[in-house]
């Protein structure tokens, strides 16, 4: 299998199974947080959600912890 370029990558959408696979985050969690307009950007098409690989990343690299050396 190929893989994708890069722009492509980064506008794949997943769905709530795979952002929490991805970010370790509990599918309650993902959920919760959706309810109060909280966490990780989102799209809702219909009853389905779904992330934006991207946003995913960026919420991520937005919780990082910067540690002194």
């Amino acid at each position: 299998m190929t893989s994708l370029p890069q722009d492509l990558q980064e506008s794949r959408w997943l769905n709530e199974h795979e952002v929490s696979l991805l970010t370790g985050r509990a599918l309650p969690t993902l959920r919760n947080e959706r309810s109060k307009g909280r966490g990780i950007r989102y799209a809702k098409i219909g009853r389905s959600v779904r992330y934006r690989l991207s946003d995913v990343v960026n919420f991520m690299e937005r919780c990082l912890v910067h540690v002194g050396d």
